[in-house]
């Protein structure tokens, strides 16, 4: 036999003429609005990321703003990592630094971003804008911010070095680099595409830090 100070939390009955009774206790109501509560209020701010707003140069892609997910965290990681420890987020030296090394660690880099947006599952792009605004930041700094320096002196250079090899044995490689004869004005845009990397990458360390 029930205590009369006993009380049902839920009761579902039917009565005398069949019509179905559902009792709630008021401390269960009171109970499941604390529980809503918490969650709203402390467990769902723990993962919801803050508004970011970025204004990248590299490849014109200037600003933006969105809520990051945790696979945007990752992503924006990723690329960070690689360009900061590579010859793109690290000042160049123009007087020590040579040339080819920075060109094959720019397309190392390429190769790995476009890895990494490759990886990200089509339908997580489709259903999140954040996502897919990285997707688009990531794709455009390569496509109209480093490809078109590539294009235009990678393979010019390279095969300017390959056919003056002879001359590089009595000299160091930094002396042989500034005998191309477009040295100056592919110095002056490496430089640029370089001080645009570091930018990106201070960027995308806004995403990292929210």
């Amino acid at each position: 036999m029930k205590n009369k100070n006993d009380m049902d939390l839920f009761k579902l009955y039917f009565d005398e003429n069949f019509n179905l009774i559902v009792q709630i206790s008021i401390w269960l109501v009171v109970f499941v609005i604390v529980i809503l509560l918490v969650y709203f209020l402390v467990i769902k701010k723990i993962y919801r990321y803050n508004l970011v707003k970025l204004d990248i140069k590299l490849g014109n892609v200037g600003s933006a703003e969105f809520r990051p997910n945790k696979t945007d965290l990752q992503i924006a990681h990723k690329i960070w990592t690689e360009l900061i420890t590579r010859k793109a987020a690290i000042p160049i030296d123009k007087e020590n630094d040579i040339i080819e090394e920075i060109y094959d660690s720019w397309y190392a880099l390429f190769q790995k971003v476009r890895e990494f947006i490759s990886e990200i599952p089509a339908e997580l792009i489709r259903k999140n804008k954040s996502t897919k605004e990285i997707v688009r930041i990531a794709t455009q700094t390569l496509n109209e911010g480093l490809r078109p320096h590539l294009t235009m002196w990678q393979a010019r250079f390279r095969t300017w070095s390959s056919s003056k090899k002879d001359k590089m044995m009595d000299m160091t490689p930094q002396e042989f680099q500034k005998d191309y004869p477009q040295y100056k004005d592919l110095i002056d845009d490496l430089m640029k595409v370089n001080a645009q990397l570091m930018q990106y990458a201070q960027e995308l360390k806004k995403i990292i830090d929210k």
